[in-house]
């Protein structure tokens, strides 16, 4: 049985605990409102490119359309983009994109493909490093920036230029409200147009581009691709932040149960010795 020395230690221990798992969801929770709107306020921009992107493809095909919309006409080199963040200490939040990937991975392994891993953040570095399949790191920062996903963007570009990846995929978790966060897969190339958003309506109007619409996408599609990335890291950071707070106060929760129920075996134990010293005190008594 611990002595009442290391159960005075201990529950010293899980106080000192206690505090920082509290200040750590006081931090997640001040920083989780600002990184909600910042991801709520991408998003429009992004569907908006999305749909300027669904009515210029519709009027392109053949040999000149950009080979970022129409893809190589191949699917055997997939490219998977994995963006987590760079620290720990929320839950299951990064675990789950990298779950979703693993099992996207698989399958494609499994149907003879050829696979190939980028990674933005740490996290999603270090949980894949074991498949030496990397096609590069990239590290999230503190806070998202466009710098690096305009670097992101680049790799795959060059990746993809250089005829080492035929179907882009990047993975990240969307930010649905503090308790839900989903893991989430968008195909960065060939650019899903379709499915990315609805067609504008022009309600009968027939527009024509000047340049036309083949030169447009051509400077359009990268930028999306540099949109998406930039948009899937602020979803992952309001996902971080609503993980870790809520994961932070489970912890503190669980430690003030702990320290309760240290307190009271202490409590026993104290009272058991201190019962135990007057038995000994009053037999020595009645002894003389």
């Amino acid at each position: 049985m611990a002595s009442l020395k290391e159960m005075r230690n201990r529950i010293g221990s899980v106080k000192a605990t206690q505090k920082i798992t509290k200040a750590l969801q006081m931090v997640a929770a001040a920083k989780l409102r600002r990184s909600q709107d910042a991801a709520q306020n991408a998003r429009p921009y992004a569907e908006r490119m999305a749909a300027v992107i669904a009515n210029l493809a519709a009027g392109v095909s053949g040999e000149g359309a950009p080979r970022l919309l129409v893809g190589t006409g191949s699917d055997q080199r997939h490219l998977i983009v994995v963006a987590t963040s760079d620290r720990g200490l929320a839950g299951g939040f990064n675990s789950s994109i990298v779950r979703a990937a693993r099992e996207k991975i698989s399958r494609l392994l499994n149907e003879g493909k050829d696979v190939r891993v980028l990674t933005l953040g740490r996290k999603a570095r270090d949980q894949l490093k074991r498949l030496d399949r990397s096609a590069g790191a990239f590290e999230a920062g503190g806070n998202p920036s466009l710098a690096v996903a305009e670097e992101v963007s680049a790799k795959i570009r060059e990746l993809f230029e250089a005829g080492d990846v035929d179907v882009v995929t990047l993975y990240f978790s969307k930010f649905k409200s503090v308790i839900s966060q989903t893991p989430t897969a968008v195909q960065l190339i060939p650019a899903q147009v379709e499915a990315s958003a609805p067609a504008i309506d022009l309600k009968g109007a027939v527009y024509e581009y000047e340049p036309d619409e083949e030169t447009i996408l051509e400077e359009l599609l990268p930028r999306n691709i540099t949109t998406q990335i930039f948009s899937a890291m602020l979803e992952n950071q309001a996902g971080f932040y609503a993980s870790q707070m809520t994961a932070m106060d489970n912890a503190t929760r669980n430690a003030g149960d702990m320290i309760s129920a240290l307190t009271l075996k202490y409590n026993r134990s104290r009272q058991a010795q201190i019962t135990k010293e007057l038995i000994e005190i009053i037999s020595g008594a009645e002894a003389l």
